[in-house]
């Protein structure tokens, strides 16, 4: 019996391990910046893009695009869907441009991350 008893605990707890997922904190927040390809932002250290073109292209081409915030900040764009998908499509239309976006920031190990929810061209 206590051993029918302790394997229903070890189960229960199996179970209830399982089912726990741990989340990563996150807050809303709204950027402004630049959409421009990763590999302009740090190794060419670009302060905003060389030309809307010339953005697309990297991105085409296979290059992350990412948000340039107006404070410095580089924002990756992110999902929280599994398994995760490239952003490219979501930001090609603003590539080279000026936006806001909306959404979830997550930080970690110094880098951002923005689930967007919503990005139109800056006004």
């Amino acid at each position: 019996m206590r051993f029918r008893s302790l394997t229903a605990l070890v189960g229960a707890l199996l179970l209830a391990a399982a089912a726990y997922t741990v989340r990563a904190e996150s807050k809303p927040a709204t950027v402004k910046g630049y959409v421009i390809d990763s590999a302009c932002t740090f190794t060419k250290n670009l302060k905003k893009p060389i030309s809307p073109e010339c953005a697309q292209a990297c991105a085409k081409a296979g290059s992350p695009l990412v948000i340039l915030a107006d404070n410095g900040s580089i924002y990756w764009p992110t999902t929280d869907a599994m398994p995760a998908t490239s952003q490219n499509d979501k930001l090609l239309p603003f590539a080279g441009k000026r936006v806001v976006a909306s959404g979830k920031e997550y930080e970690r190990g110094g880098s951002k991350a923005l689930l967007i929810e919503k990005i139109e061209a800056e006004k």
